[in-house]
């Protein structure tokens, strides 16, 4: 639970944000306090310990998802990642007279569609979008289709951040091969959840945030083949191959590395109970709420996500009456403020009474037994208040 001491409130929406792990803090504090080094001093021991401490960090976060250490670019999270991703690989296409051509999935994080819907907007790009089903899943042969039309950068995210579809990378990423096209992944709502083998499977390029796996927020990697050609989007010290220059986040990337070092230790086990918890919470709100609906692919979603609508209950109208004791959300936090419904929903060609119902709840590992039980009542209780408000 967060909140203060006179008002707790229950934490299911790690979808937006997890808590930091207290082990991870700790580990944060101590290279803000004692070990403040910047990793670009040579000239003296504390940026030599400070440079120490990131080469580990970058082994861990290599590490958990299956790349090298040299292939490890440090952000400010998945948003710069993807940006720089995509906008870095744009820049040094344009050097040839050929319009890039980019495919993406209609149900891209904001962060892609927005950036390739303004390099569209100038001209600058050929964008070409992939269906999804009303699960939201992909044709991997319309996948394959577009690959075979000759496009320079194929983007689909490791799993869906409203819903939760998990997306089959190891399969798309052959596919990508295969035709010789850059896959741009973004992983943030999957890293530290699902396997993931970047090398192995020959994935070009992939984005993550440290909040989404219990790190601090405010930090993250973009995971970069070494054969991939990418030119900056800023300049300065060139510090990290001059890709992504100014002072390393050494408090940020510490963090990172050591949750990404407890999460390759705890992520099998921990996703397990996650999901056990899960599906106790879909159970209880099915039995009490008759008329939910599920939404995502029931077989392969992320183990902590339950998206669920009750259609003809504007979704407005639970969160007005949940929101000081049970912090869940209505899509993307990346979206707050945004009236017009999910882009993801409608990619899905869902009926427009389940869009306007649905709701996300993201269970974590600090997640208890006791907060799924609350949890279920002050939903079904706040959908009976709504219904007997409406009536």
């Amino acid at each position: 639970m967060v909140g203060s001491s006179n008002s707790k409130i229950i934490y299911l929406d790690y979808h937006a944000t997890t808590p930091t792990d207290p082990r991870v803090a700790k580990f944060v504090l101590h290279y803000m306090t004692e070990e403040f080094g910047n990793a670009s001093s040579i000239d003296n021991e504390v940026g030599d310990r400070a440079e120490a401490a990131v080469k580990e960090a970058t082994r861990h976060v290599a590490d958990l998802v299956g790349a090298t250490p040299r292939d490890i670019l440090f952000t400010s999270g998945a948003t710069e990642s993807i940006n720089l991703a995509i906008q870095g690989t744009i820049q040094y296409l344009e050097r040839s007279s050929t319009k890039p051509r980019i495919a993406i999935s209609t149900a891209e994080h904001k962060a892609v569609l927005d950036t390739c819907d303004a390099l569209h907007k100038q001209g600058r790009i050929e964008l070409i979008h992939i269906p999804v089903d009303t699960q939201a899943r992909l044709d991997l042969d319309q996948l394959e289709k577009a690959c075979a039309s000759g496009i320079h950068l194929l983007c689909v995210m490791a799993a869906n951040n409203e819903v939760g579809t998990i997306y089959p990378m190891e399969k798309i990423a052959a596919i990508t091969q295969s035709h010789q096209v850059p896959f741009l992944c973004d992983a943030s709502q999957s890293v530290g959840k699902v396997p993931i083998k970047f090398n192995e499977w020959g994935i070009a390029m992939l984005a993550l945030s440290a909040h989404k796996f219990y790190g601090p927020q405010g930090v993250g990697a973009l995971v970069v083949r070494r054969d991939h050609q990418l030119e900056p989007l800023l300049y300065g010290g060139g510090q990290q191959k001059g890709l992504r220059p100014g002072t390393l986040n050494l408090p940020g990337i510490v963090g990172l590395g050591e949750a990404c070092r407890l999460r390759a230790e705890e992520m099998a086990v921990d996703e397990v109970e996650i999901g056990k918890k899960r599906d106790h919470l879909q159970a209880r709100l099915q039995a009490q709420i008759p008329d939910l609906v599920i939404n995502g692919d029931p077989q392969n979603h992320l183990a902590g996500n339950l998206h669920i609508s009750i259609p003809g209950i504007p979704n407005s109208a639970i969160i007005a009456r949940v929101r000081h004791s049970l912090a869940i959300s209505t899509g993307s936090a990346c979206s707050s403020g945004v009236e017009t419904p999910s882009h993801v929903l409608r990619a899905m060609g869902l009926a427009e009474p389940v869009v306007e119902g649905a709701l996300r709840i993201g269970l974590g590992k600090f997640s208890t037994d006791n907060d799924i039980h609350q949890a279920a009542e002050i939903l079904t209780q706040a959908v009976q208040s709504v219904k007997q408000a409406m009536a």
